[in-house]
């Protein structure tokens, strides 16, 4: 079998979950696992999940707007006090350097060549290298607001030569749009955890074994959430 490359959406420390669909996946020994990010924070197995990605080469991932929240505490840059993140700092003490060295380590963005991997989105018009962290990983619309739910969807004006996938704004069903796939269908809140093959343009997912985070309904349609 040629090697593959699979994209996950939104982890959340849902370990089990992500075994699972690996396994419906079919993950190979020659294949590819990147993540869009948020590896960490609301589920119950953020040690689990990053031990999975510090220990097996195959797996990448990009950096979330949570696991820089939680790197950014430890560094002392920026405070967050956000129950979630408490939580995940707790189960992460023991080890807290290698982690850290980790989520340090996670670029804003990975390129697979017809795809680029984000974890929240691009803003229409602006060179990749000029994209702020900010919009890299919290961005949903084009308003003032770039974290509302409210709004123009930065992908439904995207036009880029690559394909985007991303994750951040989770919905019933992976947000389509001509030039980005968004890959965030709520595990962590007691939906389902979606992957993405792209040498296939296949889709997979599992059920969440439980909402681990207080339920949100995800959106159905952009705009909602």
């Amino acid at each position: 079998m040629a090697r593959r490359t699979i994209v996950v959406g939104d982890i959340h420390g849902c370990y089990d979950e992500l075994t699972e669909l690996l396994g419906r996946v079919g993950l190979g020994a020659d294949d590819r696992v990147v993540a869009v990010g948020d590896l960490v924070a609301k589920g119950e197995k953020s040690r689990q999940v990053l031990d999975l990605f510090i220990g097996d080469a195959r797996f990448s991932s990009v950096i979330g707007n949570h696991d820089l929240a939680i790197l950014r505490h430890w560094l002392r840059e920026k405070k967050s006090h956000k129950k979630a993140h408490k939580r995940a700092r707790k189960e992460l003490k023991g080890e807290r350097a290698r982690y850290l060295e980790y989520l340090a380590s996670l670029p804003t963005t990975i390129d697979l060549g017809t795809h680029l991997v984000v974890h929240a989105g691009l803003r229409p018009g602006v060179a990749l290298c000029d994209q702020s962290i900010e919009d890299l990983t919290e961005l949903r619309t084009l308003g003032v607001d770039r974290t509302s739910r409210v709004g123009t969807p930065w992908y439904d004006v995207y036009e880029g030569r690559q394909t985007v996938l991303f994750g951040h704004w989770p919905s019933e069903e992976p947000r389509r749009a001509k030039r980005a796939l968004g890959l965030d269908t709520g595990c962590v809140y007691g939906y389902r955890l979606t992957a993405y093959v792209v040498e296939a343009d296949e889709l997979f997912s599992v059920k969440a074994r439980r909402a681990y985070d207080p339920p949100r309904k995800p959106a159905a349609r952009a705009g909602e959430d």
